[in-house]
């Protein structure tokens, strides 16, 4: 998993870090709600560990700055532990809501099923759609303008990436995490070669290409986001 945690304790967040990278998880650290809200969108994140009590924009106000867009789940951490803390921060969006202090083992328990629970919701919406590009999830197959494209296995699982974050930046190393489920080289240019074989085949022939290269930063599908 990718995860941004969002807590002013930097030495609990170097220390949820530690836990987290041993168990094959990386991780980013930021102290702040506003810091949180820019990483959010910048990068994406499988999960974010979001304390409740912050300098500035606390946990509860990212919560209802994420209303209506598109984020990942989120678990809240808060030593404000009372059931009207939990009911409200499950209210403005919060997955789920931890009391410090808590169990390690228990936390990434949770942490696996929220984001399991996130995945099975993004492959039951199935159909994923970019101006005249459809993919299957299910299926696993994409169409063009209509005509079908035939696609490997890893071109269709970096297509389905791209087209769950349009307009947004996605690096190589997050990629090749996702599609190849380990760490590379950074060095390596298997994406390189991979993303130029799905471009030639989703953008040959059309006017319009939507795969876009970043040169030293990543790939993204149709025009990058304005921030």
């Amino acid at each position: 998993m990718r995860v941004l945690v969002v807590d002013d304790d930097s030495t609990l967040c170097q220390w949820l870090s530690e836990k987290l990278h041993a168990h094959g998880h990386s991780c980013r650290l930021v102290h702040d709600g506003a810091l949180a809200l820019e990483a959010i969108e910048q990068e994406v994140y499988d999960v974010v560990l979001l304390d409740r009590m912050l300098p500035g924009m606390d946990g509860f106000s990212v919560l209802r700055a994420l209303q209506g867009r598109q984020h990942p789940p989120v678990m809240l951490l808060s030593a404000l532990d009372r059931d009207i803390d939990r009911v409200m921060g499950l209210e403005l969006g919060a997955e789920d809501y931890m009391g410090k202090p808590f169990n390690m083992n228990e936390l990434r328990l949770r942490l696996d099923i929220i984001v399991g629970r996130d995945k099975r919701r993004s492959e039951h919406s199935q159909v994923l759609t970019f101006a005249d590009l459809k993919v299957d999830c299910l299926q696993r197959s994409a169409w063009r303008g209509g005509k079908r494209i035939e696609l490997t296995d890893k071109e269709i699982k970096l297509l389905m990436l791209l087209m769950e974050h349009p307009g947004k930046v996605l690096s190589r190393t997050l990629l090749l995490e996702r599609v190849w489920g380990y760490q590379f080289d950074p060095q390596t240019n298997l994406i390189d070669v991979h993303l130029s074989k799905l471009r030639a085949k989703i953008d040959k022939g059309f006017s319009l290409p939507l795969i876009r290269t970043l040169r030293s930063v990543g790939y993204c599908l149709g025009e990058v986001e304005k921030r």
